[in-house]
C-alpha cells in the first residue's frame, strides 16, 4: 500500500495572457518521499514551485498540504502550514550574520506578539533561547556552524546554498523544495550536497521535490521523477524508466522518436540542448 500524499496537486493550469505555463500538473508527493521534477530549460517547472507556494496562484487545479487545500493563501500561510523551498538564485539576508539568517527564518514558528516581544516577556526570552539553540542544531547539520558569526553574503558559494537550505529547515516544514540545489557547484561540492540532501529527508523526516538538470544526481537520488515541457507532463515514473523514454530523450536532445537509441546517462545542465526562451513555459524572467 502507496504512502498518503503528503502533497497533493492536482490538474494545475496557469497561463501568461495567451501562454500556457503550466497545463494540467498534477504530482502526489508521499511523506518522506524524494521525488524529482525535471525538464529542459523554460519547461515550466519553477513556475511550478512558484503555484505550490503561492507566488502565483492558478487558474485551474487545486493543491493540498498534509490534506488541507491552500488555494489562494499567502506565501507566508503556506510556510506556516509546512512547505519551504529554495531558489534557483540564492535568497538570503547578506548584511546578516549567518545564525541571524536562520534565525530569522525560524521566526515564523514563535507565538510571541509586539507586547511580548517589546517587553521581554518571559515567554519572549525562552522562544528567542530556543529558537537561537533550534538555529544552532541546525548550522551544525549543515555543517557550517563554524562561519554563524559571518556575514552571509561573505560565504563562499556552496556555503551559501547550505545556508538556504538551513533556513527552510528552520521554518520545520513538512515538504521541501529545492531548485537547482547543485547549479554552479564543482564535482565535489556536488558529491557533498547529494550526500545531504539524502540525509536530510531521514533526519528531519522531511519530504522533498527538486528541480535539477544534473541527470547524474536526479537519477541516483530520487525515487520517482515528473518530466515537463513546454508547461506539459510528458512523463512520469521511477528513474531508469525516465532515463530511456523516447519522449524525454526528445525533449531534451531534439532526437526524434524513431532514431538510433539513446538515454539521458551523462546529461548535464551544461549538455541540455533544449533552449530557453521567455515564451517556453516559465513566467518571463524565470530560469527554470
Amino acid at each position: 500500500m502507496s504512502a498518503p500524499a503528503v502533497l497533493d496537486v492536482r490538474r494545475l493550469s496557469l497561463s501568461f495572457g495567451g501562454l500556457k505555463a503550466v497545463n494540467d500538473f498534477s504530482l502526489a508527493l508521499p511523506a518522506g518521499g524524494l521525488y524529482g521534477l525535471i525538464g529542459p530549460n523554460g519547461a515550466g517547472k519553477t513556475t511550478a514551485f512558484n503555484l505550490l507556494t503561492g507566488v502565483y496562484q492558478p487558474d485551474e487545479g487545486d493543491i493540498l498540504l498534509g490534506g488541507a487545500r491552500i488555494n489562494g493563501k499567502k506565501p507566508s500561510y503556506i510556510a506556516r502550514a509546512g512547505m519551504a523551498r529554495t531558489f534557483q538564485n540564492i535568497r538570503l539576508f547578506g548584511e546578516l550574520s549567518v545564525l541571524d539568517n536562520v534565525r530569522t527564518a525560524a521566526g515564523v514558528r514563535t507565538r510571541s506578539g509586539l507586547f511580548r516581544t517589546l517587553f521581554r516577556t518571559p515567554l519572549h526570552v525562552a522562544e528567542e533561547r530556543a529558537l537561537t539553540e533550534r538555529s544552532l542544531e541546525l548550522l551544525d547539520v549543515l555543517e557550517i556552524s563554524h562561519r554563524r558569526d559571518e556575514q552571509a553574503k561573505s560565504l563562499p558559494y556552496g556555503d551559501q546554498r547550505r545556508l538556504e537550505i538551513a533556513r527552510a529547515l528552520a521554518t520545520e516544514p513538512k515538504v521541501l523544495l529545492l531548485d537547482e540545489p547543485v547549479a554552479g557547484m564543482n564535482t565535489q561540492e556536488k558529491r557533498e550536497m547529494r550526500a545531504l540532501i539524502q540525509s536530510l529527508r531521514e533526519q528531519f523526516d522531511v519530504a522533498i521535490l527538486l528541480i535539477e538538470h544534473d541527470m547524474g544526481l536526479v537519477m541516483d537520488i530520487c525515487e520517482h521523477i515528473t518530466v515537463i515541457d513546454h508547461g506539459v507532463t510528458i512523463a512520469r515514473g521511477a528513474p531508469g524508466a525516465i532515463q530511456n523514454d523516447p519522449a524525454v530523450i526528445e525533449a531534451y536532445l531534439g532526437v526524434p522518436d524513431d532514431a538510433p537509441h539513446t538515454d539521458l546517462a551523462g546529461v548535464t545542465s551544461g549538455a541540455v540542448a533544449a533552449p530557453a526562451a521567455d515564451g517556453d513555459g516559465d513566467a518571463p524572467g524565470e530560469e527554470a
